[in-house]
Order: structure tokens, then C-alpha cells, then sequence
């Protein structure tokens, strides 16, 4: 299980903000690394999405130090970084708040195995949401056995 990821934002405090809301968490600030903030929720996992300000890199420490941050004063706006998570919202309340914030969320099938709601935070940082009925597509696709087949029953299909 993934208990927390995170990503840059231009505006960290309202988009976690916006993403406690579709998870049903609360927003924090996130003291952590200066300008951050932290969508929260009480699910079993304590499932997060830590939001750093755009141009927040994460780099090794050196030896035996932890991570360190350093400032990208010119970054891409797009990254491959995504995750998928699950909520406990319909369709069309994700595509509700997405219209109310004019970030872009639609509906997409991932290789005839399940669906998800693609929603761009910032309409550049892609969280592929789960309803409840995809997340239950998705586990009963999604495992070692089944990606094999599925790799096996594909092979030469380009």
C-alpha cells in the first residue's frame, strides 16, 4: 500500500485543500519543507498527499544525512509522477469539484482492464481517482498472476 506521495503545486495550500476534499481528509500545513502543505486522511492507511511549492526538488543527503530540498527557479510545469487512489465519491461529484476549480477530469478506460477519472491538478499533475466501483474493477485486475497473463495474452499485439 502507498501511504502518502507528493507533488508541487503553484498553489500548495489550495490544492491540498482541494485534494483533502475528494479524499474526505483535512488540509495542514506541512512544516516539513517550507510553503508546503499535507492532504490528510483517517482511513486505515492514513493515506496523504504532501504538496510542495512548484520548483521544490528532493535531493539525497550526502553519507548518512537525509533528504535535503533545493529551489528549481525554472521547472517543467508537467512531471511523470502520478498516483491512482481510491475515494469514497461518485463520478460525478469528482467531475463537480474538478469544474469548480477548472481543472480538467474525465473519464478513461485503462486497457479494457478498469476505469478511472483522470483529474490534472493545476491542469498539469495527473491523480487518476477511483470511484468505489472502479477500485473494485482494478483489484480484481490488477495482481502478478493477472498482469502476466495480461502481458502474455498481449505479446505481438503492436
Amino acid at each position: 500500500m502507498i501511504h502518502h506521495i507528493s507533488i508541487a503545486a503553484r498553489h500548495p495550500e489550495h490544492v491540498a485543500t482541494v485534494l483533502a476534499e475528494f479524499l474526505g481528509g483535512r488540509a495542514f500545513p506541512f512544516p516539513v519543507f517550507a510553503g508546503s502543505y499535507i492532504a490528510l486522511t483517517d482511513d486505515p492507511h492514513r493515506t496523504a498527499v504532501e504538496v510542495y511549492p512548484l520548483g521544490t526538488e528532493l535531493k539525497p543527503g550526502l553519507e548518512r544525512e537525509a533528504v535535503t530540498t533545493v529551489n528549481n527557479d525554472a521547472p517543467s510545469a508537467f512531471t511523470a509522477t502520478h498516483a491512482a487512489i481510491s475515494v469514497d465519491l461518485t463520478e460525478q461529484q469528482i467531475k463537480n469539484i474538478a469544474a469548480r476549480e477548472s481543472w480538467r477530469a474525465v473519464t478513461c478506460n485503462r486497457g479494457d482492464l478498469f476505469d478511472v477519472v483522470e483529474l490534472w491538478v493545476e491542469n498539469r499533475v495527473l491523480i487518476e481517482l477511483l470511484t468505489p466501483e472502479m477500485a473494485r474493477a482494478y483489484l480484481d485486475t490488477i495482481s502478478p498472476r493477472q498482469w502476466a497473463d495480461f502481458l502474455k495474452q498481449n505479446a505481438g499485439a503492436d
